[in-house]
């Protein structure tokens, strides 16, 4: 069991906001995080890490991180940290990266193969692609077997295929690992796909706390698409657009949209339901 319930003082694009975070999370579980830019998402995960100060309490099963007058040292705990910078040593190769955290070459070994990089081991970072080097980042922050895996919206500066590439192989981790994982992300299909638990911040407060599938679409969720298609039906002109790994028809009206421009829909004018089809 993760006990959180910290305090600390932001700066705000308003001025000074409290970050007040009181939370328990089970060991093991995928908890997801939420909210609007500047709502204190990323600065939960860096007190976590040891990053950030804080006032307050952190026990992390049984071990105290943070309490009245004490903060365990960076690295003494246990995590794992995944931000959008993959921060490789570009003089090391993919396995000398790893191994510069934890000397266990049987570990590194089946990180590497599990993310499908064991061929490449001998590479540079300079000669792979974005999402190699995002998957090699994956691997190193789980050399030190993590009790907290924590992931700073990692995957937002990567194309889609790459993306669900990469949320299958976190999900792999997580579940072959049974790290408690905490994931900061503002894309709704990434956190109901990975996480069994999501908080909401508003103000450097948690606002909600449900699960991916509880979760209402009263929020009215902006989700990216592409249009694929202009089809021609009954006499009206519809928009085949490419959303949730799925298909959605909808009406143009009078918007003029190109095939292969990306967009914004909203959940709620789609109705969507998000165990079924949608055309």
């Amino acid at each position: 069991m993760i006990e959180i319930d910290i305090y600390k003082i932001l700066d705000g694009s308003s001025g000074e906001m409290p970050l007040e975070i009181k939370l328990e999370i089970e060991s093991g579980s995928f908890l997801a995080i939420r909210g609007e830019s500047g709502s204190g998402k990323s600065t939960l995960l860096r007190v976590l890490a040891g990053l950030s100060e804080a006032s307050g309490r952190i026990v992390v099963d049984s071990e105290v991180w943070l309490d009245e007058g004490y903060s365990l040292d960076i690295q003494s705990r246990k995590i794992g940290f995944l931000f959008q910078d993959y921060a490789l040593f570009e003089n090391m190769t993919i396995l000398q990266n790893l191994l510069f955290v934890n000397r266990d070459l049987t570990l590194a070994k089946r990180l590497l193969k599990l993310c499908e990089l064991d061929k490449m081991s001998h590479r540079l970072p300079h000669s792979l692609s974005g999402g190699q080097k995002q998957r090699v980042a994956l691997c190193r922050a789980m050399m030190r077997r993590p009790k907290l895996l924590l992931l700073d919206e990692p995957l937002s500066a990567l194309d889609m295929d790459m993306r669900i590439k990469l949320q299958d192989e976190i999900a792999l981790i997580h579940k072959e690992f049974g790290t408690t994982t905490l994931m900061v992300s503002h894309d709704f299909v990434e956190i109901y796909k990975l996480s069994n638990r999501i908080i909401t911040l508003n103000s450097g407060k948690i606002i909600e706390d449900t699960t991916p599938q509880d979760i209402s679409l009263k929020d009215n969720l902006l989700l990216d698409g592409v249009v694929l298609d202009i089809i021609e039906q009954d006499g009206k002109s519809f928009y085949l657009i490419s959303v949730l790994n799925q298909i959605v028809k909808i009406e143009s009206g009078d918007r003029k949209i190109e095939a292969g421009e990306r967009v914004k829909l909203s959940s709620n004018s789609l109705a969507i339901d998000l165990g079924g089809s949608y055309v």
